[in-house]
This record gives C-alpha cells, sequence and structure tokens, in this order.
C-alpha cells in the first residue's frame, strides 16, 4: 500500500514538472468547501479535477493530468464565470481525498445520493404532530405490522428524534421483539418496547441501503452514512451496526448543524468566566485547551470559539477526527491514518498553509503536543481538547505525554474543563422552598465563592425541583446547560508550572487566583434555578444538602 502511494506521488511530481505546474501533496492538505462547490462532483469526477481553495475570484484547483481534455473544459467553464485558476498536480489518491469533502456541501436541487428527503411542510406537519415520545409511540403503533411502509415508518422515527431534539436512535433487539430508544438531553428514553421482527427486517434493510452498506452481511459490524435533506438544512446521520445475540443493532447518531449553533453566551458560561474567555480569544497567540470527558459538549464550546474569533482577514484551518459538522469559511481537514494524515503530520502540514487560528480535534501523544506547543508560541492561537477530569488535571497529563514544563507554561493561555446539566423544565419546574438551615448552608456557599462572582444575584434565590410534563417526556428537564471552571496561566501559575507541580499544588494555586470549580459553577446554576441539585450531584458527585431537595 505504501509503495503503491509512493509511486503515485511520484507520478504527479513528474507530470507537474513536464507541464510546467506545482506539484501538491493534497492528502496532507485542507479543502475549502467553497471552491470544491464550483465544480458539480459528477463533473469533477469525470474531469479528474477538485477546487481546493478559494481567494476572491481566484480558485486553486487539484487536477491529475493539465492536458486532460475533460479537465481543460472544467477550466474553460471557471473562466467563463470569471474565475482565475492556479493549477496544481495531485495524485488520484489526492483526489479521492479532496472529493470525500463534498458530503459537506450543501446540494441544491432534488438530487438525491444516500438521502432521505422529507418535504419541509410534511416535516413540520409531523414535528406538529409528534410533540413527545408518548405521541411518537402512538403513530408507530399502526405502523408495527407486516407490510406496512417502511418509509413512512422510517421518516416517522426520524421526524420524531427531530422533533424530541434526539441526538441518537436505538434499536435494540431482544427475544420477542426490538426495543427503540432515544437519547435526550444526554439521557436514553424507551419509545417503543417490540418493534416486530419482521418489520425491523425491512427498516434494518433500508436503513443499510440509505447508508451504501452491504445488505447480505449480518455477522460483523458496518459503519455507514445517510443524510436528511431540508430545504433550509441537510442533517447528517451516521450509522453504526453490530451483531448482536438476537439480531443486528442499529444506532443512528444524529448530526444536526442547528445544535453547534451556540453562541459563547448560549453555553452558559458566567459573565466573569465569559468575560476571561472573550479577553483570550481575542490573543493573536497561544493555546486554549478544553478537557472533560466524551459527550460533555467539548467540540460545541470549541466550534463557539472558532465563530466567535472569524473575522474576514482571519484565516482558520481545523483538522479533527472526524468532522462532524461544516463550518462556513473555515477551513477543515480529517484525519486518515490510512494516508498517513494524523494529528500530528496534519498538524504539521497545516503550519504550512500560513493559519492564524487552528483547532486540533484531540492531544493524543508526544508528536502532537509539541508540534501544538511550537505553533502556539510561534504566532498561532491553537485549541484543542484533552481527557483529563478537570482544568488542573491537564497540566501533569501534558507533562505525562512528554511535554517540557519550562516550555508548557509560556504556551498555554486558559484551560477549560466542562460537564453538561440537564436544564429543568420551564414549564413544570416546582419552587421548593429554603428553610433556615439550609440558608445557612446556602449562604455559606456563596460567601466562599471567588470575589470575580456577582454575588448580588443570590440576594433572593429560589429553587426548585423536576417534576415532569408533555413538553419535557415526563422528564423534568429539557435541554442542557454546560457547567465550567477556568483554570487562566497567569504570571504566578506560570511559575509554579515550570517547578512541574502536583495536580493538587494546580488546584491550590488556582483556587487562590479566583477559579470557581465545575461544581461550584454547577451548584450556582442550580442557586438561579437553572437546574436542580439532583442534577449536580448525578453529575458531579455528592452534595451536602441533597435531602433538603429530594
Amino acid at each position: 500500500m505504501k509503495l503503491k502511494q509512493e509511486a503515485e506521488e511520484r507520478e504527479a511530481k513528474r507530470i507537474a514538472s513536464q507541464s510546467g505546474n506545482s506539484y501538491l501533496e493534497l492528502v496532507k492538505s485542507p479543502v475549502d468547501t467553497d471552491a470544491l462547490s464550483l465544480i458539480p462532483e459528477n463533473v469533477a469526477r469525470e474531469a479528474k479535477i477538485a477546487g481546493i481553495e478559494l481567494k476572491e475570484r481566484k480558485i486553486a484547483l487539484a487536477v491529475l493530468n493539465p492536458q486532460s481534455k475533460k479537465t481543460q473544459e472544467a477550466i474553460g467553464d471557471l473562466k467563463n464565470k470569471g474565475y482565475e485558476s492556479i493549477i496544481y498536480v495531485v495524485s488520484q489518491r489526492g483526489l479521492d481525498h479532496a472529493w470525500t469533502f463534498y458530503r459537506f456541501v450543501v446540494k441544491k436541487g432534488s438530487e438525491i445520493t444516500s438521502r432521505v428527503e422529507i418535504d419541509k411542510n410534511e416535516l413540520a406537519e409531523l414535528k406538529d404532530k409528534i410533540g413527545s415520545l408518548g405521541k411518537l409511540k402512538d403513530l408507530i403503533e399502526p405502523l408495527n405490522k407486516r407490510g406496512s411502509d417502511t418509509e413512512q415508518l422510517v421518516e416517522m422515527i426520524l421526524a420524531g428524534a427531530l422533533a424530541n431534539r434526539a441526538s441518537d436512535i436505538h434499536f435494540e433487539p431482544a427475544v420477542d421483539g426490538v426495543k427503540l430508544r432515544m437519547r435526550i438531553d444526554g439521557m436514553l428514553q424507551d419509545v417503543f418496547k417490540e418493534i416486530e421482527k419482521d418489520v425491523y427486517s425491512s427498516l434494518l434493510l433500508r436503513i443499510k441501503l440509505s447508508s451504501e452498506l452491504r445488505v447480505n452481511t449480518h455477522d460483523e459490524p458496518q459503519d455507514g452514512r445517510f443524510s436528511i435533506y431540508l430545504p433550509e438544512k441537510e442533517i447528517e446521520i451516521r450509522t453504526s451496526i453490530i451483531p448482536s445475540e438476537f439480531g443486528e443493532t442499529i444506532v443512528l447518531r444524529i448530526l444536526d448543524p442547528e445544535t453547534i449553533n451556540s453562541s459563547l453566551r448560549d453555553l452558559g458560561f458566567r459573565e466573569d468566566d465569559l468575560a476571561l474567555i472573550e479577553e483570550e480569544l481575542d490573543e493573536p497567540n497561544g493555546m486554549i485547551l478544553n478537557t472533560g470527558p466524551t459527550g460533555s459538549g467539548k467540540t460545541t464550546t470549541l466550534y463557539a470559539f472558532l465563530r466567535y474569533a472569524q473575522k474576514p482577514e482571519i484565516k482558520i484551518i481545523t483538522i479533527e477526527d472526524p468532522i462532524e459538522y461544516h463550518l462556513d469559511g473555515i477551513e477543515q481537514t480529517q484525519v486518515d491514518p490510512d494516508s498517513g494524515y494524523t494529528f500530528a503530520s496534519g498538524l504539521r502540514s497545516i503550519l504550512r498553509q500560513d493559519p492564524d487560528i487552528i483547532l486540533v480535534g484531540e492531544i493524543r501523544d508526544f508528536e502532537t503536543t509539541q508540534i501544538a506547543i511550537h505553533a502556539s508560541l510561534t504566532g498561532h492561537l491553537v485549541f484543542s481538547t484533552l481527557h483529563t477530569n478537570d482544568a488542573a488535571g491537564a497540566i501533569p497529563r501534558l507533562i505525562d505525554v512528554g511535554a517540557k514544563s519550562s516550555v508548557l507554561a509560556p504556551a498555554i493561555n486558559m484551560v477549560i474543563a466542562q460537564r453538561l446539566l440537564r436544564r429543568l423544565c420551564p414549564k413544570c419546574r416546582i419552587e421548593q422552598k429554603i428553610d433556615d438551615d439550609l440558608q445557612k448552608k446556602i449562604d455559606g456557599f456563596v460567601k466562599k465563592l471567588p470575589n470575580r462572582v456577582d454575588k448580588e444575584k443570590f440576594k433572593d434565590i429560589k429553587i426548585f425541583k423536576a417534576n415532569g410534563c408533555i413538553k419535557c417526556n415526563n422528564t423534568g428537564y429539557k435541554g442542557r446547560i454546560g457547567a465550567f471552571e477556568l483554570l487562566k496561566i497567569d504570571d504566578e501559575m506560570e511559575a509554579l508550572i515550570n517547578k512541574s507541580p502536583l495536580e493538587s499544588e494546580i488546584k491550590k494555586l488556582s483556587k487562590k487566583r479566583g477559579m470557581a470549580t465545575m461544581k461550584e459553577d454547577a451548584m450556582i446554576k442550580a442557586l438561579l434555578g437553572l437546574t436542580t441539585f439532583d442534577e449536580v450531584e448525578r453529575v458531579m458527585g455528592n452534595i451536602e444538602w441533597k435531602e433538603k431537595t429530594a
């Protein structure tokens, strides 16, 4: 494989030299989907061409053979539309890499390729009907029989998931039938207990066909994707199928672009934390790390950072694994280990593209750490994620990976840790009485908060407990909000990091320097009526007055 790839690149270099054009190893370069979209995918594949970068009316084109008649025709069409072309010769695998980004280009018209198309009016009608999971269950019931319209069943389930803001749809085969569940606000909820086996077989076939998976394979895992095409947006669905004891299990991950359109303020940052973050985002260089487990909202936060920092004069490039959402005006690349395009090699290539801001999906190893630190120290603003339990844990983790503390300290501007809490449903929440004992505990908690936290907000607090209604599927919660802690690397913290400190030492100094912990931030949100203490305890661990709010 590697020898074949090297041979392809050598041939591309030879053609470039022979034709007087520049050579480009495209698998290690970003692709601008705005440039890509100027040539229809079917034309690009036939002409062996791809638009890879667009600046005003200048377009960089990757071609296999600049002398090809079809290629010349495609270049001529662009010229007739007023575009000046800059030609780069690439290998076939380079073009294959570029063409994969067509899935992030919003298609026009009614062309359907691996898509489920739902009419806008039909979707609005379905959403109106499916106001809750209970109503969805009632609508699925008559379709749960042999000979039913499988297409209608699939549409009903997808529309129900969108109407209820589900992030995942789970089909789980059992002895008697197949259970349908949906993950909403991070929690799995039952929708339908027994889809008939015959109905499920048809549904499974339909999903496999939509996802371009092998329909005659039943004993090995398969991954695919399809899209729900709506007039105003395209929602990508990632399909995972694995064999199980009673049949094939399906999980559909819903990637709705609206879920990452949150502004910094929407995420749940306190005003004092928001001011610190905006200050760091306005810096020309340095590194901002976001830590937390899978599913804690790190990607949404970093995308909000990118949108805040995005300006016409700023060039932003990302390297992700995988690209989940397309961001307009930002060049996004995806790791491809089979082609040697890893976080480390990709980051090295990105630096040659003269970016101002870089997003690295995750820092996993020494090489990526070193390059990211180097980038932050040489005039770039770098965003990335790390898997640690809290903000203080990021520093020892990076030192363990191999980063030198003397270089790490000046490279990092801020470390953010976060979790997601379910928001109280405003329609059915129930106010709780605050007795004298609980009030004393609350007063003691507020008194110990850092001075930069606005304590005026706690003068007339109300606390609530979850109840449940049709609007929140009887959970008592609807939507989620972040709980954060911000570790700012100031001069005193930098001096401590230079000594390769223990995590406990970093925590002690961060508290002294005015950091509110994630648990404190979560409890603040409970005191402000945004969530409950029960939810804080579920996510953050034990708190001392839970029995008062049970």
